[in-house]
């Protein structure tokens, strides 16, 4: 893992960022990165952004670390990350289970692993909707591109398949769409699977992952499906699912053979459990069934 970076003149122990010098705010729909309050004129360079790289007055200036902090933010400013997980942080995920924090464990350690100089493994989180799989992610990609200053972008999988329709439906080629994704050191998608499971999807998904596989780029996704065997079924019949005799979806049926297969080899896959967020964040009892 790269070493930490944070800026000069940031306080250490600030309640704000932790003494990192960035915190994460709301602007419109994404998460940005701004300078904390506590960040006074650097004591290195005194504001110049360049300091000397020896004792001699002669000695040629490079780039002060607090103009590296500021890199960071941009580069995080273009993860993408929804401003609804602009909060969603290791810390505040609250464990409620033995599992949770084994998950908690699973993922501090890929972190603590991960060398951008090799071929990382990547992760699935799945589980049931609500379950902070989402929020685990994002506070991983957080805590990679602030942290450590590596390149992620986060994509959530309906919103790219619409993007990329509408870049191809424009004129524009495969390459200069997906490009950016492919050369991206992480690539975060959320809700891998979900989609109208067209051909077109199922093209897309098929060489995003193939070319950040050949390319040895580490991939992160959650999903609702499981990784169990396909059932033939990629989607569950409606009648059936009234009843609840519903034969359900695997993440195989949503994305195909070939892709799963690229999946497994390099991701392991992490199940995360627990009661719904998105219920007991409302103060109220979880429903039946979302255990």
């Amino acid at each position: 893992m790269p070493r930490e970076l944070r800026h000069p003149a940031a306080r250490p122990g600030c309640r704000d960022c932790g003494g990192l010098g960035l915190v994460v705010a709301r602007q419109d729909e994404l998460a940005v990165a701004r300078a904390c309050a506590c960040v006074g004129v650097c004591p290195l360079c005194q504001g110049t952004g360049l300091v000397a790289s020896g004792e001699s007055f002669r000695a040629p200036r490079r780039r002060c670390a607090c103009q590296a902090v500021a890199q960071r933010a941009r580069s995080f400013d273009a993860v993408g990350i929804p401003a609804r997980h602009s909060d969603s942080t290791r810390a505040s995920f609250v464990t409620s289970s033995k599992h949770q924090t084994a998950v908690q464990g699973a993922i501090s350690r890929w972190l603590t692993e991960f060398d951008p100089g090799r071929e990382n493994r990547g992760f699935v989180l799945y589980g049931e909707v609500g379950r902070g799989k989402t929020h685990l992610m994002v506070a991983l990609l957080r805590e990679l591109v602030l942290l450590h200053g590596v390149s992620a972008r986060f994509v959530e999988f309906s919103h790219l398949l619409a993007d990329l329709k509408a870049g191809f439906d424009a004129g524009r080629g495969a390459a200069e769409l997906l490009d950016p994704l492919v050369r991206v050191e992480v690539l975060a998608i959320d809700e891998l699977g979900k989609g109208r499971n067209t051909e077109f999807e199922a093209t897309v998904v098929d060489e995003l992952v193939s070319r950040r596989y050949n390319a040895m780029r580490p991939l992160l996704a959650t999903t609702n499906y499981t990784p169990a065997p396909p059932t033939g079924r990629p989607v569950a019949n409606a009648a059936e699912a009234q009843l609840g005799t519903a034969v359900l979806p695997t993440l195989a049926d949503r994305v195909g053979d070939r892709v799963m297969s690229r999946l497994r080899e390099t991701c392991d896959f992490v199940e995360v459990k627990g009661d719904d967020w998105r219920e007991t964040s409302r103060g109220r009892r979880p429903r039946a069934g979302t255990r």
